[in-house]
C-alpha cells in the first residue's frame, strides 16, 4: 500500500487528490458551493440589518410620525360619527347638513385638492365638471334658510313635518303603492 501512495505521490505531488481535482471540472463541489452561499447568506442578511436599522430618533421627530398616523384615523372615526349623530338627533344633524350645503362649490374643490395631496391622490377624476358657481350656491340661501327654519320649528313642536328632498324617493313610492292595495 505504501508502493502505490508513494507512486501517486511522486506522479501528482503530495497531498493532491486527481480523482477530485478532475470530478470537480464537470461538477461543482458541494461543501464549497455550501461555504460560498452561506457567505452570500451572511452578507444579504447584514446589508437587509443595516438598510432596516432604526436611528434612534428626537421626541420631535416622534412627536411629528404621531401627528402624521392622525388623520386617517380621524377621517374614519369621525364619518362614523356623523352617521351616530344623525341617528340620535336627526334635527341637529340636517341643521348642520344644511349649512354644509351653503359651501361654494370652489371651496369644496379646494378641499379635495388638498385632501388628495395629503393622502397621496395621483389623480383627480377629470371628467368632473363644477355643477355649481358660487352665484348658484348665492340663489339656494333663501332656500335652505327656509328649511332650517322649518328645522328648527319642527324641534319647538311648532311645525309640521315634511319633506327635505328635491328628488322623487322610488323606495318610498313602491313602498306606499304596495300598501295602499
Amino acid at each position: 500500500m505504501g508502493v502505490i501512495s508513494a507512486i501517486l505521490d511522486a506522479l501528482f505531488g503530495g497531498g493532491r487528490n486527481v480523482v477530485k481535482d478532475t470530478v470537480e471540472v464537470f461538477r461543482q463541489n458541494a461543501e464549497s458551493s455550501a461555504r460560498r452561499d452561506a457567505a452570500y447568506r451572511a452578507a444579504a442578511l447584514g446589508e437587509f440589518g443595516r438598510e432596516f436599522a432604526v436611528p434612534r430618533r428626537g421626541r420631535f421627530d416622534r412627536f411629528m410620525d404621531g401627528l402624521n398616523r392622525l388623520p386617517r384615523p380621524a377621517l374614519a372615526l369621525g364619518t362614523l360619527g356623523l352617521f351616530v349623530a344623525a341617528m340620535i338627533d336627526p334635527i341637529w344633524f340636517a341643521s348642520r347638513m344644511q349649512g354644509i350645503a351653503l359651501v361654494p362649490e370652489p371651496l369644496w374643490w379646494l378641499l379635495g385638492a388638498i385632501v388628495s395631496f395629503y393622502f397621496g391622490a395621483r389623480h383627480q377624476v377629470k371628467s368632473q365638471e363644477f355643477q355649481r358657481s358660487i352665484a348658484d350656491t348665492l340663489a339656494n340661501t333663501a332656500r335652505v334658510r327656509g328649511e332650517i327654519a322649518a328645522l328648527e320649528a319642527l324641534r319647538n313642536g311648532a311645525g309640521e313635518a315634511r319633506s327635505f328632498s328635491t328628488g322623487e324617493n322610488a323606495a318610498l313610492a313602491d313602498w306606499r303603492r304596495v300598501n295602499d292595495k
